[in-house]
């Protein structure tokens, strides 16, 4: 009865269950426009099952107020339920690796300061791979983890169990919901089927209602299409 999980519901909301805290947070820009933290977390009052919005156009964000009824909304999800796991495309040097699975990317930017995430595990020198930490740890889709082969680290952090409303400062935009902690994401196929996605550590949700890869946030809300086209191509993404 208290188990903790978000259900899809077919072209409507995302009903949290069992009691899930609920925050906003910013993320923090440096001054060359780069992404590079967060700021404290502030709580949301809920009650202990909540609907989020997920058709973009509730008057009471960021919960659902029947909106996406009267306005027809497609809610159809897009995401095969192991996404994550089919698509890495990892990275490798002689001390680290790069866990990454690029259909995840909500394309918040956190991987593309001082060069990129890539390109500072080939520089390899210790302030490099700090800065390459940083970005795999702060990456909110999940789509990056970074592993040093020598020792246990790894860029994973613990979460509790936590849903998250991101503000980014640099488009001055509200960005995608941020579920941590391992949090069941339940969905259903086409033919009503009910559709368990991968339970991830970190996974980004939309709620624009425009993402091509829902119920994941594919960063619609702040790239263009074109961008969007050619990041695919580069990728290999169906």
């Amino acid at each position: 009865m208290n188990e903790k999980k978000i259900i899809i519901k077919k072209n409507g909301p995302y009903m949290v269950k069992g009691g899930i805290p609920l925050y906003t947070i910013e993320n923090i820009i440096d001054e060359n426009g780069y992404p590079i933290g967060y700021s404290e977390k502030k709580l949301v009052k809920t009650g202990p099952n909540y609907a989020l919005c997920r058709c973009g156009q509730s008057k009471n964000k960021p919960f659902c107020d029947g909106t996406h009824i009267a306005g027809n909304f497609d809610g159809r999800e897009i995401a095969k339920v192991n996404d994550f796991s089919n698509n890495l495309q990892n990275f490798e040097t002689e001390k680290y690796e790069l866990i990454d699975s690029p259909i995840m990317c909500d394309h918040s930017k956190f991987c593309l300061r001082a060069g990129g995430i890539r390109n500072l595990m080939v520089n390899g020198d210790d302030e490099s791979i700090a800065i390459a930490k940083e970005e795999a740890k702060n990456c909110p889709s999940g789509r990056l983890t970074l592993v040093d082969k020598d020792s246990d680290y790894t860029s994973e952090e613990k979460y509790e169990k936590e849903i998250i409303l991101i503000y980014d400062n640099n488009t001055k935009k509200n960005g995608q919901i941020w579920v941590r902690g391992g949090i069941p994401v339940i969905g259903e196929d086409d033919e009503g089927n009910e559709k368990k996605y991968e339970v991830r550590n970190r996974v980004t949700l939309c709620r624009c209602s425009n993402s091509e890869h829902k119920p994941f946030c594919d960063g619609t809300h702040w790239v263009s299409s074109e961008f969007k086209a050619n990041f695919r191509e580069k990728w290999n993404l169906d």
